[in-house]
């Protein structure tokens, strides 16, 4: 399990309102949900994949177009999202030199715009503590 290379960005991803973890076999992918749905995916492509991800380990976030499109010129080490629509999701090379708050504030970003997308029913029961609701 790729998570457990990174054990402070689990911790963190783990961290927000009603975050879970769960592994997609198919994939090979550590996910984090929040209602139900992905903001963040861990990941490692293999050889037969593009070459700006193949063998990198990534972290997948959802994301703002255009915060997307600012952070992918800032960074060679963002890209567009891997296996995933490349307008609203990026992928940072872990491997890379993104900074380290750079990364924690993707991934809060991309949390929030997730849990945003929610009922608000689910929201309320996130943050009561109670989880997603039925």
């Amino acid at each position: 399990m790729l998570y457990e290379q990174y054990p402070e960005l689990d911790a963190f991803l783990l961290s927000m309102p009603g975050a879970v973890r769960d592994f997609q076999p198919v994939w090979q992918w550590d996910r984090y949900l929040v209602g139900g749905r992905q903001f963040a995916g861990l990941c490692r492509p293999g050889a037969e994949h593009a070459a700006g991800y193949a063998g990198r380990p990534l972290l997948n976030l959802k994301a703002d177009p255009a915060e997307g499109d600012f952070y992918r010129r800032q960074y060679p080490d963002i890209l567009p999202g891997f296996y995933s629509d490349k307008r609203s999701w990026i992928s940072i090379r872990l491997d890379g030199a993104v900074p380290q708050e750079e990364v924690l504030h993707l991934a809060r970003r991309s949390w929030q715009l997730v849990f945003a997308k929610l009922t608000k029913k689910a929201q309320r029961a996130i943050l009561e503590g109670g989880g997603s609701p039925g």
